[in-house]
């Protein structure tokens, strides 16, 4: 199975850690990730940006861990941001959970579920 980003000349370049596309070839599982939010399991959210990305990538991963998958199977995510000023924060969390691998991506400005909650993440992973 692989994951080609597919990036065309004939549209805006992709970012560090996302492509415009992503073709899927050779798949024979697909994962649907619902939206993971920044709460542990016992239901501790933390005060911060920076705190709450890290712990919603955390819950996206222990999700693809349960169907022995890693970030490197994901095609596609999607982030709901509570507010536009976390874009940058987000996109350089982004990068350092992803590494090499650029999924495709979209990013959305939005209310959310809680009050509390500053993103949340939902995938489509492959294997």
């Amino acid at each position: 199975m692989t994951i080609q980003p597919v990036d065309p000349a004939d549209v805006p370049a992709g970012g560090r850690s996302y492509a415009q596309g992503a073709l899927v070839e050779g798949a024979s599982r697909v994962l649907y990730i619902s939206g993971q939010v920044p709460e542990t399991a016992d239901g501790h959210i933390p005060a911060g940006f920076a705190d709450q990305c890290r712990l919603a990538w955390r819950n996206v991963c222990s999700v693809l861990a349960g169907a022995d998958m890693t970030v490197a199977n994901l095609a596609k995510v999607t982030v709901f941001l509570s507010d536009r000023k976390y874009r940058e924060e987000n996109a350089r969390i982004r990068d350092e959970v992803l590494g090499d691998h650029r999924p495709a991506l979209t990013v959305i400005v939005t209310d959310i579920w809680s009050e509390d909650w500053l993103l949340e993440i939902e995938a489509v992973a492959v294997a």
